[in-house]
């Protein structure tokens, strides 16, 4: 069906125009925000809704899937693809249009509140998983809208914090993701995030938003505000901004069921205004103070991306909690688990009993709180899915329950029986096996107090450790935790936010059904101090300023330039079986280069391997990052099976910022690394890269 945008825009009056560019109250009560349309000249409402770990329509059940970083840590953009066709069908079915999903900010502090929202602390891994993401929902006729830009990567006074942020740190770390998903991926809408950057909320961020977004990378499609985050009226519109959300007030936009003096503390103050694209936006129109074509450039792009997913013809039905669904979110839990220690003890074997130990391993991880809460149809604890399996399972919390933080519902008070680490200890004794299954707090609206596991989590461990013939720690983390225990137990395996899934993921892979296939999309330092936010005034602030003075060195970039040892590196992931790396060969193309990687499976079972390049710009004359990962590719392969796996490298993969020229290639001779993680390192190819093409 072919639409004459102009022609429509034509036919609107001044408050038909602001109508479409700024939210009101959904009369379902399921969107998150709301665009009412113009009935006169057909143009339909525009519903959107809360992801990015499945989809929240307010007072509704959806499937509720690992959390980003999960996704992220499988390291296989196609899963991520089949995600979010998943997460784009599961949109579709409760009638809305809009995805507010994938969430790409560089994870930057270990605290980052929402950093299980998030994909990784490596601008590389963060862009190809966003882009399948993107891909995958966009293919279903449902509009991504890719958050929150930029820079927005703490929680702390998140509404005033302005990111002290060099324009290099900018193009090499905090935008290549948002890039990636206007260049490539064609995202239909890119959110603004609350906090300033060098001073400008980004609300009014003309040079970010308009020169750079919308000019520079070529984005038509709409952006939009995160909710309450306008700043202003005139200075937002010239800046780009296109639409304001939610445009109404806390008590109209929060679920009936929720209590609004219930929200959690941490949880800033909103403004209280209900619109300032609203009448204010009309009024600087009518007094000329700003040009209507302004509003008129914001209208066409709604229109424009409302066109594209197809919101002028008939709607997408969808599908929801579908077994499909189901599976994936299993597939998703065991491909996103990074199995980080084991010294023989899993896959398990000849067990015939378990000791589950943890304060909530009676309940599935679903994942943190804040706008991304989902209440799912079903849901597997630890516990059930284990106890499932012809094992004797006996369940002991040992320490109280750690809160889960919940922003849309209000849990009801629960009676918990006393706990007692002695009898978690006394379990643990008489099984063979202790499972303790140990987690954090993280939540949207406050970051973590530190590192460490919430609770007396870390004698809880100790004191099982001790008795137990074998130990098992799963971590239901965010990130990096503190693990004082760590050389007392045999294992340890990161399962993150495992969503609804969880328990029946866990057996999974716990019995060897299915392999860890995950890898750290984030450095896990020994404490808080290991990382460039280790000082107030680099995090979480000085006098509303964060300071972003490592400049490039995030996450493992700066863990190698100050000799800093990680607990476990980027990119680590044991396996249940061995695999040999051959020496990779190297063919150069139009574009770049073509790196092949025998890779031979050494051990007894199937099992995936993960390979990873990283590139060495030697001959930049700037200080670059000792590695920077520039290309990965995922492999499963059988007992004694052997392939080659082909890396593709780009030109670009060796440019620079220079904040005097803009980008510039590294020509000269520069080196290419094939690891198994930035730390193991196996192979080192030279490359010499000639000026021009």
């Amino acid at each position: 069906m072919g639409i004459d945008i102009d022609a429509i825009v034509d036919e609107l009056t001044l408050d038909e125009k602001i109508r479409c560019i700024h939210g009101a109250v959904d009369p379902a009560g399921k969107a998150t925000g709301y665009l009412p349309g113009v009935d006169h000249i057909d143009i339909p409402p525009l519903a959107l809704v809360d992801g990015p770990l499945g989809v929240r329509a307010n007072g509704e059940r959806a499937t509720a899937f690992p959390a980003s970083v999960a996704l992220a840590a499988s390291w296989r953009p196609p899963l991520a693809r089949r995600f979010g066709r998943a997460l784009a069908r599961e949109t579709a079915a409760y009638g809305q249009d809009v995805i507010l999903a994938p969430g790409v900010n560089i994870v930057r502090t270990p605290q980052g509140g929402r950093n299980f929202e998030y994909y990784s602390e490596d601008p590389h891994l963060t862009k190809r998983t966003a882009i399948a993401t993107i891909d995958g929902i966009e293919s279903e006729d449902v509009a991504a809208t890719v958050k929150h830009y930029v820079a927005n990567n703490q929680e702390t006074n998140r509404y005033d914090v302005s990111a002290e942020v060099s324009e290099r740190a900018l193009r090499e770390i905090y935008l290549p993701a948002f890039r990636a998903a206007v260049e490539e991926a064609d995202v239909t809408s890119v959110m603004t995030a609350y906090n300033r950057v060098n001073g400008i909320p980004m609300s009014d961020h003309e040079y970010l938003v308009s020169d750079v977004l919308k000019d520079e990378w070529g984005f038509d499609g709409f952006v939009v505000s995160d909710w309450w985050g306008t700043r202003s009226t005139v200075e937002a519109a010239r800046a780009g901004l296109d639409v304001e959300m939610p445009g109404i007030r806390v008590e109209e936009f929060v679920p009936d069921e929720v209590d609004v003096e219930d929200l959690p503390e941490a949880m800033p103050p909103l403004p209280d205004v209900p619109a300032l694209f609203g009448d204010p936006l009309r009024e600087a129109v009518e007094s000329g103070e700003l040009d209507e074509a302004v509003i008129d450039d914001k209208v066409k792009r709604v229109l424009r991306s409302m066109a594209s997913i197809g919101c002028f013809d008939e709607q997408p039905e969808g599908e929801l909690d579908t077994p499909t669904h189901r599976e994936l979110a299993r597939d998703i839990a065991t491909e996103g688990a990074v199995l980080l220690q084991n010294n023989g003890t899993l896959p398990l074997g000849d067990v015939d009993s378990l000791a589950v130990i943890g304060p909530n391993a009676d309940t599935a991880k679903l994942g943190g709180g804040g706008s991304s809460e989902v209440s799912p149809f079903v849901q597997t604890s630890p516990v059930e899915g284990l106890a499932v399996r012809d094992v004797n399972v006996t369940f002991e919390r040992g320490v109280p329950p750690v809160t889960e933080p919940r922003l849309f519902s209000n849990a009801a008070d629960e009676d918990v029986p006393e706990t007692s680490i002695d009898d978690a200890v006394d379990a643990a004794a008489e099984a063979d096996c202790a499972v303790v299954v140990v987690q954090d707090d993280a939540a949207e609206f406050e970051d973590r107090e530190d590192l460490t596991l919430p609770g007396q989590q870390d004698d809880l461990v100790e004191a099982v450790a001790e008795v137990a013939d074998r130990t098992i720690v799963v971590l239901r983390t965010s990130g990096p935790v503190t693990m004082p225990w760590l050389d007392l137990v045999d294992a340890v395996l990161e399962t993150w936010y495992a969503g609804q899934a969880d328990g029946e993921a866990l057996a999974d892979l716990l019995f060897g059904d299915a392999e860890p296939g995950g890898r750290l999309p984030i450095t896990f330092g020994c404490a808080a101090d290991d990382y460039p936010t280790s000082d107030d005034a680099a995090f979480p602030g000085v006098d509303d300023e964060a300071r972003y003075d490592e400049g490039i060195f995030v996450g493992y970039r700066y863990f190698d330039e100050h000799g800093i040892i990680p607990k476990f590196p980027f990119g680590h992931g044991l396996s249940y079986t061995s695999f040999a790396y051959g020496q990779p060969s190297m063919t150069r193309s139009e574009d770049g280069l073509a790196v092949a990687v025998p890779v031979e499976n050494t051990g007894d079972r199937h099992g995936q391997a993960v390979v990873q390049v990283y590139a060495q710009k030697t001959a930049a004359p700037i200080s670059t990052p000792e590695r920077e990962l520039v290309g990965f590719e995922v492999t499963s392969l059988d007992e004694g099976e052997q392939t080659s796996l082909t890396v593709s490298v780009n030109r670009s993969d060796f440019e620079y910022y220079d904040e005097g020229s803009g980008w510039k290639v590294a020509t000269g001779k520069n080196s290419l690394f094939v690891g198994r993680s930035s730390r193991d390192i196996v192979a080192k190819v030279n490359v010499s890269i000639a000026e021009g093409r």
